[in-house]
C-alpha cells in the first residue's frame, strides 16, 4: 500500500525559501484519473480526426462517381433525344412525300381519264381507279423499322405512278392519230431573249477541258428569265436530276419531246398540260453549271436531234 509519509518540497533559489505541498492520497488519485481521462479524450480526438478525413475522402469519390454517371446520363439521353427527333424529322418527310405522291396520283388520274373520253377508248381497258395488276413468289416476312409502313405505302404509290405512266404513254400513243403533227413539232425559243452559247455536237467540257459530246444547245440569258414551252404537250417530268439540276420534260406528241434543263425554279408540275409558249419556269444556274442558261434538248422517238432546226433563230 502507497504511504505518503513526507510532503513534496519546492524550493526557490531566488529568494531562499522553501514551500512544502502536501498531497493527499485521494487527491493524487483524482489527478491520475483526471490524467488518464483525458489522455483517453485525446487518443479519442486524434482517431475521430483521422476517420472524418476518411470518410470525406470516401464522400468525395462518391460524388465524383455520381457526377461522372450524371454526365453519362446526360449524354445518352442527348443522343436519344437527337435520335428521336431525326426520326420524327424523317416521319414527317415521308408524310408529306406521300402526301405530294397522293396529289399526283390524283392529277394523273384526272388526266388519264379526260384523255381516255376524248379518244373514245374502251374504258374497261384503260380504267384508272383499278389497282396495277401485280404478283410475284411469297417472301419470307422482314423486321420492320420506324417509318416502315410509310415508306411502303410510299414504294406502293410509286409502283402505282409508275403504271398510270404506262397507261398514258398507251393513251397518247393511240390518240397521236388524231393530232396535228405539225402543232406538235417544237418551233419556239423557248426562253424570252438570251443568246445561244453552247451549241449541240462536240465540244471541250466546260470543267475539264476534256473532248466531249453536247446533246443540246445551251442559251445564255439572265437569272429569272422567262423558260416557255416550244409546243403544247404534256408535262412528264417536273424535278430534280443528276447533273441537269432543276428539269422539265415535255411530251408533244408524233414522238417529240423537249428537256429543259440547269432551271433557277419550276412552275409546272407533271401531267399538267401546257400550250404553245407556256411558262415552264425560271432561268437559273442549278446542277452542273458555269452560269445562268437553258439547256434546251429535241427528242424524235427517243434520238437525240440538233435542236438547231426547230429554233427560229438557230
Amino acid at each position: 500500500m502507497l504511504k505518503f509519509k513526507k510532503p513534496l518540497m519546492i524550493s526557490a533559489s531566488s529568494s531562499g525559501q522553501v514551500f512544502g505541498v502536501v498531497l493527499g492520497r485521494k487527491t493524487l488519485l483524482a489527478g491520475l484519473c483526471l490524467f488518464s481521462t483525458l489522455f483517453g479524450f485525446g487518443l479519442w480526438g486524434i482517431y475521430s480526426t483521422y476517420q472524418t478525413g476518411q470518410l470525406a475522402t470516401t464522400l468525395q469519390q462518391t460524388q465524383y462517381a455520381l457526377d461522372h454517371a450524371q454526365l453519362r446520363s446526360d449524354a445518352k439521353h442527348a443522343e436519344l433525344k437527337q435520335k428521336l427527333l431525326a426520326d420524327e424529322q424523317k416521319l414527317a418527310f415521308y408524310a408529306r412525300t406521300l402526301g405530294q405522291m397522293q396529289a399526283r396520283i390524283s392529277r394523273l388520274d384526272l388526266l388519264g381519264t379526260r384523255l381516255v373520253d376524248v379518244a373514245s377508248l374502251d374504258k374497261a381497258e384503260f380504267d384508272f381507279g383499278l389497282e396495277p395488276a401485280l404478283g410475284g413468289p411469297r417472301q419470307q416476312p422482314v423486321q420492320q423499322y420506324a417509318g416502315a409502313d410509310l415508306e411502303g405505302r410510299m414504294n406502293h404509290l410509286d409502283d402505282r405512278l409508275k403504271q398510270l405512266g404506262t397507261q398514258l404513254t398507251a393513251v397518247d400513243f393511240m390518240l397521236e392519230g388524231e393530232r396535228d403533227a405539225l402543232a406538235a413539232r417544237p418551233h419556239a425559243w423557248p426562253t424570252e431573249g438570251g443568246w445561244i452559247s453552247s451549241r449541240f455536237g462536240p465540244r471541250f467540257d466546260p470543267f475539264n477541258g476534256s473532248p466531249s459530246q453536247h446533246y443540246g444547245v445551251d442559251i445564255a440569258n439572265r437569272f429569272g428569265a422567262p423558260i416557255l414551252a416550244a409546243s403544247r404537250g404534256v408535262v412528264t417530268f417536273a424535278d430534280k436530276m443528276k447533273d441537269f439540276g432543276y428539269v422539265v420534260d415535255i411530251e408533244h406528241g408524233h414522238g417529240y419531246k423537249t428537256r429543259y434543263a440547269h432551271m433557277g425554279s419550276l412552275l409546272v408540275e407533271v401531267g399538267d398540260v401546257v400550250g404553245f409558249n407556256a411558262l415552264l419556269g425560271r432561268i437559273g444556274s442549278t446542277g452542273r453549271s458555269t452560269g445562268p442558261h437553258l439547256h434546251y434538248e429535241v427528242r424524235r422517238f427517243g434520238k437525240l436531234i440538233n435542236p438547231k432546226s426547230f429554233l427560229p433563230r438557230g
